[in-house]
């Protein structure tokens, strides 16, 4: 069967992220800053760009509101006061977040198990039948480029497709990290499974999956509370892997640059790039790092 063209995207931040408390007790860690913007809407912002029309954001309950505010909480007092003071061109950064899709927020159902899949099952609901649909984790960015796009125009190529996934060629010291994608033998593009943090000299590849996934309804029949695996979690790789058995599960490679922001070394490290590349400062910020 043949699905509908994506028009809508799943963005996940349903965890703990206890590996940067104190401050997730209170912030989503998607709502950490790159620059003046949060993770988060740079991730929203890659689906408009690849002109995704709805976006169901699963959230903790303590996030829920916040994200709910964040884009959807015009705050028209500020937008009057800046007027008066002839600064209405401040205004811009919060129009433009409240002219982006449609987006939904919506907790993680809480009798699903811990895991990066429970979020995505969790928005089965919005999600029909009969059309595929994309899948974003939040605390991976990717700069220069949409992936989102890279995996809506390679599913308009390849319509048979079972799911796409994106890849990244990663240094070979790094490979015990990461899920390496195995290869289909004798193909460049299918996938066989992906090996988690195999030892560098087991390595199937130097690919590394991340959380970049345009996923037919078929996945939903894997991604099931009773399919937990690795520490008893609800696992999406699992349930991409599964799906190999049945059709082609396509990988593309990121025609830009990810970066994770899942721990504090690497956010400041994605955060030093946006702030170097993005940002109007960003020729006083390498001043400031060749000092060092």
């Amino acid at each position: 069967m043949n699905y509908r063209t994506p028009t809508k995207a799943i963005i996940t931040d349903a965890g703990f992220a206890s590996r940067y408390l104190p401050i997730t007790k209170t912030v989503p860690k998607a709502m950490l800053p790159l620059g003046a913007k949060p993770i988060m809407q740079l991730v929203v912002e890659e689906c408009a760009e690849a002109g995704i029309e709805e976006i169901i954001i699963v959230a903790t309950p303590e996030g829920k509101p916040i994200y709910e505010d964040y884009f959807n909480n015009s705050i028209t007092r500020i937008k009057k006061q800046l007027r008066s003071q002839g600064k209405e061109d401040r205004y811009a950064p919060i129009q433009q977040i409240l002219d982006f899709p449609k987006i939904i927020v919506i907790e993680q159902d809480p009798s699903y198990p811990y895991g990066n899949g429970s979020p995505i099952a969790s928005a089965h609901k919005f999600i029909q039948d009969d059309e595929a649909f994309v899948v974003l984790y939040s605390d991976d960015v990717v700069f220069g480029s949409s992936d989102v796009k890279t995996l809506v125009d390679s599913y308009t190529a390849h319509p048979d497709a079972k799911a796409i996934i994106i890849s990244q060629e990663m240094p070979r010291e790094v490979l015990n990290k990461y899920g390496i994608i195995r290869l289909k033998d004798g193909d460049k593009m299918l996938l066989h499974d992906i090996v988690e943090k195999p030892k560098i000299e087991d390595a199937p590849s130097n690919l590394t999956s991340y959380g970049r996934y345009l996923l037919t309804p078929e996945v939903f029949e894997y991604l099931d509370p009773k399919n937990t695996g690795l520490d008893n979690e609800l696992w999406t790789v699992d349930a991409i892997t599964r799906m190999v058995a049945s059709g082609d599960v396509i990988v593309e490679k990121t025609r830009g640059e990810w970066m994770t922001t899942g721990d504090p070394k690497n956010y400041f490290l994605a955060h030093l790039k946006y702030a170097m590349e993005y940002e109007d400062y960003g020729d006083l910020v390498k001043e400031a790092v060749a000092k060092y």
